[in-house]
């Protein structure tokens, strides 16, 4: 097996997941995004651990 070429990473994410949105949801992470300055994945991301502090 060959090496993985790239930088390394602290914080691995070895998990793929697939979503399907209507189109209203879209619209919503599409202008959080670009409010923020973020890609689609982190916002995701923010939005999970935002869950996790709500309990």
């Amino acid at each position: 097996m060959t090496k993985k070429i790239g930088r390394p990473t602290d914080n691995p994410k070895p998990y793929k997941i697939t979503v399907r949105l209507d189109e209203k949801s879209k619209k919503i992470l599409d202008s959080y995004c670009e409010n923020n300055g973020t890609n689609q994945m982190e916002a995701v991301r923010r939005a999970i651990e935002k869950l996790a502090t709500e309990d």
